[in-house]
């Protein structure tokens, strides 16, 4: 018998926003944040969050339904995977870039057409020439805001390189565009022995300090400031680039590569890390639809494949290149020189 046609995918897809939003607005609220403490029931939920009848059951239900909570007794909670990474209470918290994609994102998004179109970044900086970070970074909460989201996208991959990366065969690392930090906690955490720092803007220093003194890693991991699109980059023996590369256009990321090579000594490795499209464009969904992102957000950023990478840091000159998965979309690419 032939296997009938349905719509249901295309229906999933097209009304997708519909349970984004609800999930963000429950970041948003920090339901999940409340449920760490314990168990609550459906009265206390609503009354602790001010949510209307109409909605508040079908709300939180919802969020049951979709595995992001249990519901036991009339008893509401977290699952293990929404205890771990979305109370902001605890280190493991990566709710910074759903907080982000909730705040800016969702707006922004609804101009997609409009960006096919015309090429042009649909963010803040829509309408002018300036970089699509001045306007975060010039924001003191704003800008809190999106290190702290970069520390969430970021953190499933600085875990993984943290493991998978030969660490034993180096002494030093600086990660470059480095945020709040995540990446370089996770990295010496596991590494005792590695001398760390985190390179970015003068103003990012604060943030990236109160963070690695959360560790109590501020003994191994230092900050040093500086523009990695106009200063050369700290020298160390590995040099680690995370979700950075893909905003650029591709002469800036050649230059970027560039630094990379000659900041690195002999044996030295840089690691690039995004989520990095497969060879075929075919099956990370979330690779394109990041690039699509960085059509909002950029003037000519774009996403990659491996094989778009390997073949930059071949031409910048490094010996070996591989491509290594990480953590759910995101794959390294390592360049040895």
């Amino acid at each position: 018998m032939a296997v009938p046609v349905v719509p249901d995918r295309i229906m999933q897809l097209g009304l997708g926003f519909w349970g984004s939003k609800a999930f963000l607005s429950a970041v948003e609220l920090g339901i999940f944040t409340e449920l760490a403490k314990g168990p609550q029931s459906f009265d206390r939920l609503s009354r602790k969050f001010n949510l209307h009848p109409r909605g508040a059951r079908d709300f939180l239900d919802f969020l049951v339904a979709m595995g992001m909570l249990n519901r036991n007794g009339g008893q509401y909670s977290n699952t293990p995977e929404t205890d771990l990474f979305l109370d902001r209470n605890k280190p493991s918290y990566i709710g910074g870039i759903l907080e982000m994609a909730n705040a800016r994102l969702y707006g922004f998004w609804n101009n997609l057409t409009e960006a096919l179109h015309t090429g042009s970044q649909q963010n803040e900086s829509k309408g002018g020439a300036g970089s699509p970070f001045d306007a975060m970074y010039a924001d003191p909460n704003r800008l809190r805001q999106f290190l702290a989201s970069m520390t969430g996208l970021s953190m499933g991959s600085g875990i993984a390189i943290a493991g998978k990366f030969p660490w034993t065969q180096y002494k030093s690392f600086v990660d470059v565009g480095s945020a709040q930090g995540g990446v370089p906690v996770q990295i010496a955490l596991a590494h005792p022995h590695l001398q760390g720092g985190g390179y970015d803007l003068p103003m990012v220093q604060p943030i990236f300090e109160d963070y690695v003194r959360s560790f109590s890693l501020s003994s191994r991991v230092k900050f040093q400031p500086g523009d990695f699109m106009k200063d050369p980059l700290p020298k160390a023996d590995v040099i680690t680039m995370g979700h950075i590369l893909h905003d650029w256009d591709l002469d800036q990321k050649k230059m970027l590569i560039r630094k990379a090579y000659e900041a690195l000594p002999a044996g030295g490795s840089f690691i690039v890390f995004d989520a990095v499209i497969d060879d075929d464009r075919s099956h990370n969904a979330f690779g394109l639809l990041m690039s699509l992102n960085m059509l909002i957000e950029t003037p000519g950023g774009f996403d990659y494949t491996g094989a778009d990478c390997q073949g930059w840091l071949k031409e910048a000159g490094f010996r070996e290149t591989r491509v290594e998965h990480l953590a759910g979309p995101d794959s390294m690419v390592v360049g040895v020189k």
